[in-house]
């Protein structure tokens, strides 16, 4: 008997596809995604009153690490929607298949990261005009980030396999691990503590690096356990699936497409108001570490979402997953109301948590306009709620090829505004960033016009027929005992 029929014969469980059923899954990935950005958070507070050109630095270069890698890491991301989809038509041992074909991913992807995307990354930094002080800690904290880089993707990797079968809170125990050893790591390594030097931006990274370490490990002691060993064969599917590995592939490239041009245009946005001048460098990048703080949950329950649709889509019920997407609709709402009252309310004290204890004119010259930006968040901010919730939907479902062209469209429709307005037509940063705004309002329906055309419920990402699941496990034994 399946997951879909347990449920509906017990009167005490949920409601399939309800809110109750939603939040189980989504909330521990919310919480681990704030958890994961309150790191980063932690980073440039700390670096904000070592130096604050620092604090800039961390940000550029934070952002092209994660850029570096965000094509692999989107492909590996879909690992989620293709777990959740084998296990729920009843193919569990294909579950830990699609974990081994994205480690094999992350293998083959950390030479090209560090030998042909690194030197074109730090040839661009080159030949921005940031600011001499950030530009070298900047290349710095990249530098380090990215020889380092396959312990995030071997994270995801992992991750992937627990949010697909809905054990979302073994992810949040692993993120909170290395929460409990980055933070203080940071500290320690920033300001030299205990003994240490001050490293200043080098402390932040090794810290950052350290909290990664130790999640990863914590993960694969959850992954190698006896019931997931039993269930899914998790210790025996350590081999090359032509199949498993297409299909990754074939959904999986234009979510990793997706994620590569989404922060690039982010990454391009940044640097042309970093290159602008230092007072909107720094009010831009005070607004952008709690844009980010409170984005990155969202992101979290865009995870649940993806999980439960595609588990539904496994057992052939897209109705039900279409509750799943309202249900993750109303949880988004939600959320966004929260933020929207907090940043209405506080501005003012949640930019001066950032000032440095030393007097700094560029600082006091920026708080207007970084409290400024912070209201523009409560504007949009449940625009991205939903945004989030029917995009992951979509991908949940296999539709991941228009997700991509529709974000990437709302994305990339914003820049040419920031050029036109800063450097051309001499608006002012404010003038500049409502115009934006308002173009994002725009293409952000396109989002919710594609999950209305509802050509989602029509897509089958994997073999879902049960004699041929059946055929799918004696293959993966035949293969386990040779």
């Amino acid at each position: 008997m399946n997951d879909s029929s347990l449920q509906l014969d017990d009167p005490n469980a949920p409601a399939p596809g309800s809110l109750r059923e939603l939040l189980p899954v989504a909330v521990p990935m919310v919480l681990s995604s704030a958890s994961e950005m309150l790191m980063i958070f932690t980073d440039r507070a700390f670096l904000s009153h070592y130096s604050r050109p620092m604090m800039n630095a961390s940000m550029g270069g934070g952002l092209a690490s994660f850029l570096s890698m965000t094509f692999f890491l989107g492909i590996i991301g879909y690992g989620t929607a293709l777990v959740a989809q084998y296990f729920g038509s009843g193919q569990h041992k294909k579950c830990s298949v699609v974990v081994s074909q994205s480690v094999l991913l992350c293998i083959a992807s950390y030479p090209i990261l560090v030998f042909g995307i690194r030197p074109l990354v730090l040839s661009i930094f080159s030949k921005t005009q940031i600011a001499p002080e950030q530009i070298g800690p900047q290349c710095e904290y990249y530098n380090i980030l990215i020889f380092w880089t396959f312990i995030p993707l071997l994270r995801s990797a992992m991750g992937c396999f627990f949010t697909g079968i809905g054990r979302t809170r073994i992810v949040l125990i692993t993120t909170l691990a290395g929460v409990l050893i980055n933070i203080p790591a940071n500290y320690i390594l920033i300001y030299g503590k205990l003994g240490f030097p001050a490293m200043g931006i080098r402390g932040a990274a090794y810290g950052t690096i350290l909290g990664g370490s130790l999640s990863l490990i914590v993960m694969a002691c959850f992954y190698l356990r006896r019931e997931f060993r039993v269930e899914f064969g998790t210790n025996r599917a350590i081999r090359f699936s032509r199949d498993v590995m297409g299909r990754l592939l074939r959904y999986g490239y234009p979510a990793g497409l997706e994620m590569f041009m989404n922060l690039a245009a982010f990454n391009l946005m940044v640097g042309m108001y970093h290159a602008y001048n230092e007072v909107t460098a720094t009010g831009v990048t005070l607004m952008f570490n709690y844009e980010m703080l409170v984005f990155v949950p969202l992101m979290g329950l865009q995870i649940g979402v993806i999980s439960m649709v595609g588990r539904y889509m496994g057992k052939g019920l897209p109705d039900i997953a279409h509750n799943v997407t309202m249900s993750g609709a109303k949880a988004g709402l939600l959320y966004s109301g929260v933020v929207m009252l907090i940043f209405g309310l506080a501005p003012q004290y949640l930019v001066e948590l950032f000032r440095a204890d030393t007097p700094d004119p560029v600082f006091d010259e920026a708080v207007p306009l970084a409290i400024f930006l912070l209201r523009m968040v409560v504007v949009y901010m449940a625009i991205d709620a939903m945004i989030v919730v029917f995009g992951g939907a979509l991908r949940g479902a296999g539709d991941t090829l228009a997700a991509m062209c529709i974000s990437v469209f709302v994305h990339l429709a914003g820049l040419p505004v920031a050029y036109l307005g800063l450097y051309q037509w001499g608006w002012s940063v404010e003038k500049t960033w409502v115009v934006m705004t308002t173009v994002f309002f725009g293409s952000a329906s396109l989002v919710f016009w594609r999950y209305r055309s509802g050509k989602w419920r029509s897509i089958r990402v994997i073999d879902t027929d049960t004699a041929l699941a059946t055929a799918h496990d004696a293959d993966f034994h035949e293969h386990a005992e040779m």
